[in-house]
């Protein structure tokens, strides 16, 4: 129950003190109350009081029935007739009359309360009579709770102007109709031909269609070109195969095909791939629409969608978000459990990952696999999680096809209006189980019962068409007898074709990419840059304006920044900055975002700079010539799974751009381990889906405890093969300059994972010359350049922090016999790199491969599964359960005893 539950039985003394108050101070009442009394004085100033002994008892009767209508529009949807097959949950207080101070003989008094609704002065009967069309017939809303007046005033108007419905023309009913046979005949076609096959049928929900038919023909006509949508596996191929048009014939295909026509991907389920197309509205308006697939990891796909919209309206529609909208269709029990839906609901208005509102559309099957509603949730209603950001919903019952399009369109028009989310939770039901090969009367007999006995929304339409004089049953069965026959052509078409292909998405955008293969990696990419421009932006990172004020501590970072070019010694965060600058420079933009990005979580990128006395903030890299691209870089609200999903959408829309995501601790990643495992590491072998994202994972043994040392290479490593992402681990900031360039410079896109250091920022060997980012490129492997070749005897191979140690004491200790070698890029692995150098050190007849990590973590396992033939031995930490120790002494001895075992003439693996 909401907090206004009670409001029925309000004794009027209460309401005049509140009114009392409200007379005094509007603010010092509740802002439904205040809604309340907006609405009493308009009564009172179209019905003026006069001196009669009648008058306390009028006004106490408009109280009365200003008190009724706050009800309706309060607690209205706790009594509506959305539910097509179960019974509703029985509220308290009713909305009944006598709950309000109202008696059976006001109801045909006229009252000037009827002002409030909007249909002047009115019998209670009549304002009652509104008030149910409006609020309890086949639409329940929420939408009170809003707390801008103007937004819950333009909503209250378009419902209680209209009652929540529409009057249709003959014409655009048959339209409705159309959609209904198509979504219906479809689902009843495939389970008559692929008897038992999974396919995670709409029947139930077959008004869907329509709705969304009615959402894209009411966007387009308020400036909408491109959706972008996101579903789960129910209901999909009926709208690839409806809504976006995709062929019949491939669809029947998928159910028996046995190849693919390319090698472009492995493939996944028909009800998890994506697809694109443009359509034509009735408006002949041309929109894009595009479905991004997605596995079966339920509201996975929604923080994408989100992304790639985000992307699509800053690059292609230069920031009008009304030009770009998602629409994300939910499972009822999905988006009332999932934890991203509340992490991406709580992304709509954040101004870096805000997309102008989105349509959220709930299936509402009133069961999940086998779990009742009342067993799957403690809300109320599947949706509340859109009271966190005050979106108004909307209970539609599923068999009321034209309350659904009027709420849709309706909910299309709030969204253009105030960029806000809005959500539509359709009433309905699943005819089969959990998929077609279930049986739901094990667990749901009552329910099912009631199922079986129930008419689809097809021919619940057909019938109140033939009550109307609309449409004869004999048309409508003709029209449905044709599409079968219409499918049945499609079938045997189908039979024509040869093998499957997999359509890919975002064609045009990646058209100019090539596929991903080692051959790309064969040879350096240059991706150097003239000294002389390099200063110049330099100059841009190190310069801010003289007329605004900033904290004092400020000047030292930038005088920092400002003598390492003069000492030609430049640190991490330079390198870094430096690559951005050169990259927006030269037109491609650079967008970073994670929980502390600005500063940087270990404060050594600044990107932005506090304005002192003000909430603004100066970002050197947003000034770097007239015609740059764009530079963005946003902290993030405190979420790992959402936020990486969001700039992997935005990273697929946008592949001219280096997008990156950074962790606070690398190992924070596997909150969002979904996202990688789904969509980072397996989108092109699934889908053929090619993305360029950026992860950034702070990752380094310092003694900071098992959650803030290892970001888990052993992970990505283990999902790494056939070229499908980078795992690199880069020692030098001119490595990190050239690595960031070479994300964008290359011909393909693939996810590259990053292992960032932490105490490395600030390390007085971590520096690099100016030279260094002038020449060359990205460096797999980087050979020890101290080293003598004809006296080294033994090879150490590494990567990361253990380098610096090794070197420090290989140099304090004028050791010459070893070499030490860091693998800059894990994978793709180097393996011709490593083959020259080990050339070059012929007499070394021992090679180890050490570690920080534990010797069941790290490279290690991937290493020596990929090099079997080099005969490695490992230095590294025991085995273990937890990536590092607690104390930091322990950390200290372990770190000891890795060096004491690769500098001592003899061989210990620990």
């Amino acid at each position: 129950m909401d907090k206004f539950s009670s409001l029925g039985n309000q004794e009027l003394e209460a309401v005049e003190d509140l009114y009392q108050s409200y007379l005094a101070d509007p603010n010092s009442v509740d802002i439904s109350w205040q809604h309340f009394f907006q609405g009493f004085e308009l009564a009172r100033k179209n019905y003026p009081e006069k001196p009669t002994a009648v008058k306390l008892d009028n006004i106490d009767k408009e109280f009365a029935i200003l008190n009724l209508i706050l009800g309706y529009r309060q607690r209205g949807h706790l009594f509506t007739k959305t539910n097509p097959v179960r019974a509703r949950r029985q509220y308290l207080p009713t909305l009944a009359i006598e709950n309000f101070g109202l008696e059976e003989k006001d109801l045909e008094t006229t009252f000037q309360a009827g002002n409030e609704i909007g249909i002047g002065p009115a019998k209670l009967k009549d304002i009652l009579a509104h008030l149910e069309e409006t609020y309890c017939e086949s639409v329940g809303v929420e939408y009170v709770y809003m707390r801008h007046p103007e937004v819950v005033q333009w909503l209250r108007e378009k419902m209680e102007s209209t009652k929540n419905k529409e009057s249709y023309t003959d014409e655009k009913r048959k339209h409705f109709f159309y959609h209904l046979k198509l979504a219906v005949g479809f689902e009843n076609f495939i389970h008559k031909k692929f008897v038992g096959q999974k396919r995670f049928s709409l029947e139930g929900a077959e008004a869907l269609i329509p709705a969304l038919d009615s959402v894209i023909e009411r966007g387009s006509e308020l400036g909408i070109e491109e959706f972008v949508i996101g579903m789960a596996h129910r209901g999909r191929l009926n709208v690839l195969a409806n809504i976006l048009e995709k062929p019949y014939e491939n669809i029947f295909k998928e159910f028996y095909g046995k190849e693919f026509e390319d090698d472009i991907a492995q493939g996944d389920v028909k009800y998890h791939l994506g697809y694109e197309n443009v359509v034509t509205t009735d408006f002949k308006k041309q929109v894009k629409l595009k479905m991004l697939p997605n596995p079966s990891h339920l509201e996975t796909v929604g923080p994408i969608v989100e992304g790639m919209v985000r992307s699509q309206i800053e690059a292609t529609f230069k920031g009008d978000y009304d030009k770009a909208a998602a629409i994300i269709i939910h499972g009822d029990a999905a988006i009332a459990a999932q934890g991203v839906v509340y992490e991406t609901i709580q992304m709509s208005q954040l101004p870096g990952y805000k997309t102008g509102g989105t349509i959220h559309l709930v299936i509402n099957n009133q069961v999940g696999f086998t779990t009742p509603y009342l067993e799957a949730r403690s809300s109320t209603y599947c949706t509340d999680v859109a009271k966190v950001t005050r979106s108004p919903v909307f209970h539609v019952n599923g068999d009321d096809v034209e309350a659904l399009v009027f709420t849709i369109k309706l909910a299309m028009e709030f969204r253009q209006k105030f960029h806000s989310d809005v959500f539509i939770d359709i009433l309905c039901y699943r005819k089969y189980g959990h998929n077609e090969g279930d049986e739901p009367r094990f667990t749901q007999p009552m329910l099912y019962k009631a199922i079986a006995k129930h008419k689809n929304p097809r021919d619940i339409y057909a019938d109140k068409l033939a009550k109307m004089g609309v449409m004869t049953q004999e048309e409508s069965k003709q029209k449905v007898k044709e599409f079968d026959q219409f499918l049945e052509e499609k079938y045997k078409a189908s039979e024509k074709i040869d093998k499957l292909k997999i359509r890919q998405f975002l064609v045009s955008e990646y058209d100019k990419y090539q596929m991903p293969s080692k051959a790309l990696f064969a040879e350096t990419i240059e991706t150097g840059v003239d000294k002389k421009f390099l200063k110049a932006i330099a100059e841009k990172i190190y310069t801010l304006p003289n007329d605004l004020p900033f904290f004092k501590k400020v000047d030292r970072i930038i005088s920092d920044r400002k003598m390492m070019i003069h000492d030609d010694r430049l640190d991490w965060a330079m390198g870094e900055l430096l690559a951005y600058g050169t990259l927006v420079a030269e037109g491609h933009p650079v967008r970073v975002s994670g929980q502390d990005s600005e500063r940087g979580t270990f404060a050594h990128r600044h990107a932005a700079f506090v304005i002192e006395g003000t909430e603004e903030k100066y970002y050197p890299l947003k000034h770097v010539s007239e015609d740059q691209a764009a530079f963005n870089v946003y902290n993030s609200l405190l979420s790992e799974y959402g936020v990486m999903g969001f700039e992997y959408g935005y990273a697929l829309a946008q592949p001219n751009g280096l997008t990156i995501w950074e962790a606070q601790f690398g190992d924070f990643h596997n909150v969002a381990q979904v996202i990688i495992d789904q969509y980072i590491t397996s989108a092109f072998e699934k889908w053929g889906l090619m993305n360029g994202l950026t992860l950034f994972l702070p990752h380094g043994y310092e003694g900071q405890g098992p959650e803030h040392s290892s970001a888990r290479i052993e992970r990505f490593l283990e999902l790494s093969t056939n070229t499908n992402i980078q795992v690199v681990v880069p020692s030098t900031p001119a490595n990190m300059f050239h690595l960031l360039r070479r994300q964008v410079k290359m011909d393909v896109r693939l996810p590259l994972v990053v292992f960032t250091p932490k105490s490395l920022l600030r390390h007085p060997m971590v520096v690099s010359k100016l030279s260094e980012f002038a020449e060359g490129g990205f460096r797999q492997v980087i050979d020890d350049a101290t080293a003598e070749p004809d006296l080294v005897e033994k090879v150490v191979f590494t990567s990361g922090r253990l380098y610096y140690d090794l070197a420090k004491h290989q140099t304090e200790n004028a050791i010459n016999n070893i070499a030490i070698v860091r693998i800059e890029q894990i994978n793709p692995v180097p393996v011709t790199e490593i083959e020259n150098i080990l050339k070059k050190y012929k007499k070394a007849d021992e090679l180890i491969w050490a570690q920080d990590e534990p010797q069941n973590m790290g490279a290690w396992p991937f290493i020596n599964r990929k090099l079997p033939e080099l005969g490695l031995k490992v230095v590294s930490r025991p085995e273990s359960a937890s990536p590092a120790a607690g104390l930091m002494e322990k950390h200290k001895q372990s770190l000891d005893k890795i060096i004491e075992s690769i500098f001592i003439p003899k061989e210990v693996v620990i």
